[in-house]
């Protein structure tokens, strides 16, 4: 027969009691969610044309997504006088920085210059195609082509992004500059880029479209 003694006895209690305890614990800690990287990719409305710094679109969004308690990294791609053929051309390169979802904000040069709506259509088809190949989430944003462009030019441009968000049955916000177009209030001098309060008023429009593209799974 063994002789076990009382001390030995307690030692053994206390080990048994640290394992259930571990393993219990061990099995109801939650699994922290990953942080999400959102690009938002675009012209200068994204790249923050006439603004401080901290006062762009990418800046505010993040700031407001942090405020609504989101652990969301904003990346900031835009590019000033960007066309959508720009765009397309330096996607590939951008998605090295392995992104979640693109936000896209492209079109607003093209109207500028006049350029062939169906060109356009062609290369944010393009750009869509490559995002949803790699399975990266996406929110669309649309523009609206100007009166002076011609009644024939706005319905070709202003079909563009809705059909392509159909098409391609993406997160879809029909105007970007909803709110701000057109308002001194909200705009710089030269009435085309949104001034800080501008884009204050975008963010919190486009908020609710960017937080349901980051839950879709």
């Amino acid at each position: 027969m063994f002789s076990v003694n009382l001390y030995t006895l307690k030692i053994c209690g206390l080990i048994f009691t640290l394992l259930a305890f571990i393993i219990v614990t061990a099995g109801s800690t939650p699994v922290l969610a990953a942080q999400q990287r959102l690009m938002v990719y675009g012209d200068s409305l994204v790249a923050g044309y006439g603004l401080s710094a901290g006062e762009g679109f990418p800046e505010q969004l993040q700031q407001a997504l942090t405020a609504a308690g989101r652990d969301v990294k904003v990346l900031n791609a835009g590019v000033s006088g960007d066309t959508t053929a720009g765009g397309l051309a330096r996607l590939d390169w951008a998605l090295s920085d392995q992104p979640d979802a693109v936000m896209i904000i492209l079109g607003g040069n093209d109207l500028l210059r006049g350029l062939d709506p169906q060109q356009t259509r062609e290369n944010l088809k393009q750009i869509l195609s490559r995002l949803q190949a790699q399975n990266i989430k996406i929110l669309l944003c649309g523009m609206l082509a100007p009166v002076n462009l011609g009644p024939a030019y706005r319905q070709q441009f202003d079909l563009i992004y809705p059909e392509l968000a159909d098409r391609f049955n993406t997160e879809f916000y029909p105007f970007f500059l909803h709110g701000v177009a057109l308002n001194p209030k909200f705009n710089q001098p030269d009435g085309l880029h949104p001034n800080k309060s501008g884009v204050a008023v975008i963010t919190q429009s486009v908020l609710p479209s960017v937080l349901s593209v980051l839950d879709k799974d």
